[in-house]
């Protein structure tokens, strides 16, 4: 009886030990993670998770991550800009919606939507930014015409073969580039701003 008694003791004072040992190692006391966690991509971030949980639709964000921004951007901008314009008289001189000549209407639109300021006068407007060639023409650019008389003409390119500008016969409309009228008189273009920085600025008017 001495003896088990012994034995029974001895194997209590063991198993205590082996427990005691299990419970102060540092591998075994945290629970492993599985071996693909860290490489999982948490919901709302680009690349994983769900799909309604991407990003939010920030115009400035995708203007910045796209190298050759939608031309609709500038587009639908200038646009916005024909609509408040449209049918507003031709003016030598005029600066307002009661009357308004060709450099000033483009002066105002680059201010409005672009935050660009550009000089009062369409001889002093064409010689902003980069010559452009009329095969390369994207929206936002100054179209220039050296119709008969002794005034030149400037527009804005809206897209599609079409220009915003202040028509001495009809006031500010939007015309085809390919008019007759407008084809005999075209002198050259100019890009006062990338299209990219043009659409961006659209993009943080919008915002504002």
């Amino acid at each position: 009886m001495v003896v088990t008694r012994s034995c029974r003791t001895l194997l209590v004072i063991v198993s205590l030990a082996l427990l005691a040992g299990c419970a102060a190692s540092p591998r075994d006391t945290v629970s492993r993670a599985p071996e693909d966690y860290f490489a999982r991509q948490l919901p709302g971030l680009p690349g994983g998770g769900d799909p309604m949980m991407s990003p939010v639709d920030n115009p400035i964000r995708q203007v910045r991550s796209l190298h050759n921004p939608p031309p609709a951007l500038v587009r639908q901008a200038l646009l916005a800009q024909h609509e408040r314009w449209v049918g507003t008289p031709y003016r030598l001189g005029g600066t307002t919606e009661r009357g308004i000549d060709c450099s000033a209407l483009v002066q105002h639109v680059f201010n409005d939507t672009f935050r660009l300021a550009l000089p009062r006068s369409t001889g002093r407007q064409v010689h902003q930014g980069t010559p452009v060639a009329r095969d390369e023409l994207q929206a936002g650019d100054l179209v220039f015409f050296r119709p008969p008389g002794a005034y030149d003409h400037v527009g804005i390119y809206v897209g599609d073969g079409y220009f915003l500008h202040a028509s001495t016969s009809r006031g500010v409309k939007l015309s085809r580039l390919d008019n007759a009228y407008w084809r005999r008189h075209y002198w050259q273009a100019r890009r006062a701003l990338e299209p990219t920085q043009l659409a961006q600025r659209v993009a943080a008017s919008g915002e504002s």
